[in-house]
C-alpha cells in the first residue's frame, strides 16, 4: 500500500510526513515524531491513555488514523507546557498526587484540559463524568478528581491576575 502525504500541526509546529494509510495517530506521534508522552493502553478506546487534542477536542489516538489528522492541529501532553513551565493541570496532578503510577496520566491530563477548557468550574460529578472515557488501574480516581479541582482554582486565579494586570495598564 502506498504511503500518503499528510500535513498537520503538532504542538504548534508544522509537520509534513508520509505515512501508511492504516497508521494510527498514536503510532505516528510516538514512532515518527518521538512524542512518547501519549501512551498506548488498550488499542480499543476504552482506557483513554492515548488521548490527545485534535483541533482542540479530546480524541483517542489509538483508533484515529494519522491521515485523519491531516490539515488539523494536534496537541499532545508535550504541547501544553510553555517555555519549560508545566501547565496548571500538570502542576495540580503533581501537587495533589493525581499521577499515581503515571501510565494513564497523560490521557487524564489531556481529557482534563479539554474539560476545563469547556467548563472552568466543574462540579465533582461533572469531572467524574468527563473522565468516564479514561481508566485508571491504580488505586482510584479521588486524587485525580482533586487534582482537576485544584487545577481549576489555579487557572481561575491566573485568569483573575491577568485581568487585573490588563486593567492596571
Amino acid at each position: 500500500m502506498d504511503n500518503v502525504k499528510i500535513k498537520t500541526k503538532v504542538n504548534g509546529e508544522n509537520v509534513e510526513s508520509e505515512v501508511e494509510p492504516r497508521k494510527l495517530l498514536v503510532h505516528f506521534l510516538r514512532e515518527d515524531l518521538g512524542l512518547t508522552g501519549t501512551h498506548v493502553g488498550c488499542d480499543t478506546t476504552n482506557c483513554g491513555a492515548c488521548t490527545v487534542l485534535v483541533d482542540g477536542k479530546a480524541v483517542k489516538s489509538c483508533t484515529t488514523l494519522a491521515v485523519q489528522a491531516s490539515g488539523k492541529e494536534v496537541t499532545t501532553i508535550e504541547g501544553i507546557s510553555k517555555n519549560g513551565k508545566l501547565h496548571p493541570i500538570q502542576e495540580a496532578f503533581l501537587e495533589k498526587h493525581g499521577l499515581q503510577c503515571g501510565y494513564c496520566t497523560s490521557g487524564m491530563i489531556m481529557t482534563s484540559f479539554w474539560l476545563l477548557k469547556r467548563n472552568r468550574n466543574p462540579t465533582e460529578e461533572e469531572i467524574r463524568r468527563g473522565l468516564s472515557g479514561n481508566l485508571c488501574r491504580c488505586t482510584g480516581y479521588q486524587s485525580i478528581v482533586e487534582s482537576i479541582q485544584y487545577a481549576s482554582k489555579i487557572m481561575k486565579t491566573e485568569e483573575s491576575e491577568k485581568e487585573e494586570m490588563a486593567v492596571e495598564h
